[in-house]
């Protein structure tokens, strides 16, 4: 069994509770263990950067302490919980006196970071650890028939990692293929869904989600699949916003990609928090996928 520390990050202990359950049910479907940290903390999600970067970094390193005293490497299934633990760990890498300073405020926790430890989104885990192969393998009720928009949000291919591949991914398409449904060809995935916007300039921001909804459904999508808890709320919670602002009519089910390959696995829609949308998939599914699938 393979082992990661687990940063499930604020908004999978309410808000986002179906990823979740469905993460921690397919990663032991395929024998991988998700150890939650212990006494882990917010990261600070995007603001405190702009507030102050040192202790915003610290704040991120504390978490990524806790998981190299346990040895572990750190998944996080928030795409921006992500990001901010895969740069402080690679400004810490590249910057010897923000390590000190983060490390001299760690002592207070009796904590210390050497960035020993690498970090993964949790969509990584089952492209690279798992595979699309073994999830074909696994796959018991091929969600055939179905149709899904894969949105990678603009947080998991950040600029910066230096992976050549960033500006125009594949993987998350290769996984739904792997699930036995046909990915959308959705050309604005990587587009921001407007993030914390939608709380300051309301208008733009539910822009931003029209474009997504749009292009998804244009192009055939019976349902949109996302690795990111805020991108979620935003396609979804925000759909009666966007009809109400643009005269529009989405009614465009948004689930977790993990929800989604739990069902192919075969495993019971109540354990992956399935039924617990505000836009039911219920409709979608009971015409498109075999009654057991479904």
């Amino acid at each position: 069994m393979k082992k990661f520390a687990y940063f499930p990050g604020c908004s999978l202990e309410k808000m986002a509770s179906s990823y979740h359950k469905s993460a921690l049910e397919t990663t032991k479907y395929f024998d991988i263990e998700l150890q939650e940290l212990d006494d882990w903390n917010c990261c600070g999600a995007t603001t405190y950067f702009h507030l102050d970067e040192i202790l915003a970094n610290t704040l991120v390193a504390r978490n990524l302490a806790l998981a190299e005293k346990e040895g572990l490497d750190l998944v996080a299934p928030c795409s921006a919980c992500y990001k901010n633990a895969y740069f402080t760990t690679k400004y810490f890498r590249k910057d010897p006196e923000l390590a000190e300073h983060i490390n001299f405020a760690l002592e207070e926790d009796d904590l210390h970071f050497d960035a020993k430890i690498d970090v993964y989104h949790l969509i990584e885990i089952f492209v690279n650890d798992v595979g699309a192969e073994k999830i074909k393998e696994g796959v018991q009720n091929p969600l055939e028939g179905l149709v899904i928009a894969p949105y990678y949000g603009c947080q998991i291919e950040r600029p910066g990692k230096g992976v050549p591949e960033s500006e125009d991914p594949s993987y998350f398409e290769d996984l739904i293929s792997a699930m036995g449904a046909k990915p959308a060809y959705f050309p604005e995935r990587l587009r921001c869904c407007g993030g914390s916007l939608i709380m300051t300039s309301r208008v733009p921001a539910l822009d931003m989600v029209k474009v997504l909804l749009a292009s998804a459904e244009r192009n055939g999508a019976h349902v949109i699949a996302t690795a990111c808890p805020l991108c979620q709320v935003n396609l979804e919670c925000y759909q009666s916003a966007v009809n109400e602002e643009f005269g529009t009519d989405f009614n465009l089910p948004v689930l977790y990609f993990t929800q989604l390959l739990g069902l192919a696995l075969g495993i019971a829609p109540d354990k992956l928090g399935i039924g617990a949308e505000l836009v039911s998939a219920a409709p979608v599914f009971n015409k498109l996928l075999p009654k057991e699938a479904s």
